[in-house]
């Protein structure tokens, strides 16, 4: 059952939520573990690396040490770069439509990602949504650093106040347990969007889960006034 409130602002997750990136963070994945002589996943065990910060699943998933990690991370970001961050890259179907159309019923919006913030900054250019984002907030691009979700909440929400917008009653669209953990750090609630890469019962301590973004459009309508309106 949803928990329906009146929102002022929404952050919006990016890997799962607005963009499928798998085709190529798969391949990036494999190809550092191999040249640095680990086991490599397979395609189904790398979905759970979706979502939460590299620098964490190199560590948590694949085994390696905080240096190896690291240097992995470097690698991995290094592939990323050479083939254009928007390079297999799909935005799920009906949500650039949403982005905008939040967007231009006048509610301020902010994507909050633990991927690096000039990967988010270069798909969304590639599709033309940077526009319709009164912020945009990722994770620094530091190899070493590890940016969890609940500093890019928080930063996401710092940089809207610094645009005027009202941040008293945000809410997060998500896709993984991390989202909603990051979130709640900040007092966010959360919509779990089921179309991600989460697996069943990592939508805990969400007011809503979603199934598709028709049914998030209903959602946001009931909670944001000036979209019901528009």
């Amino acid at each position: 059952m949803a928990d329906v409130r009146e929102f002022t602002c929404v952050l919006w997750d990016v890997d799962g939520v607005i963009a499928d990136a798998t085709a190529g963070i798969m391949p990036r994945v494999q190809q550092v573990l191999t040249e640095l002589g680990h086991p490599v996943p397979t395609f189904d065990d790398l979905r759970a690396w979706i979502g939460p910060p590299m620098l964490e699943s190199f560590q948590v998933r694949a085994g390696l040490n905080p240096d190896e990690a690291i240097t992995a991370v470097g690698m991995y970001r290094e592939l990323a770069s050479r083939g254009g961050y928007a390079t297999s890259v799909r935005l799920y179907d009906g949500i650039p439509e949403l982005v905008r159309e939040v967007s231009e019923a006048g509610v301020p919006i902010s994507t909050a990602s633990t991927k690096p913030e000039n990967q988010v900054r270069a798909i969304l250019e590639h599709y033309g949504l940077d526009d319709a984002f009164t912020a945009i907030a990722g994770a620094r691009s530091d190899a070493e650093i590890n940016d969890t979700k609940a500093v890019v909440v928080g930063n996401a929400l710092e940089r809207l106040r610094a645009a005027g917008a009202d941040t008293s009653s945000p809410v997060l669209i998500g896709d993984r347990h991390h989202d909603v953990d990051g979130a709640a750090e900040h007092g966010v609630p959360v919509v779990f969007a089921t179309w991600g890469f989460g697996n069943p019962g990592e939508e805990a301590g969400s007011i809503a889960t979603v199934d598709a973004p028709a049914e998030l459009r209903e959602l946001l309508r009931a909670g944001l006034p000036a979209l019901a309106a528009a």
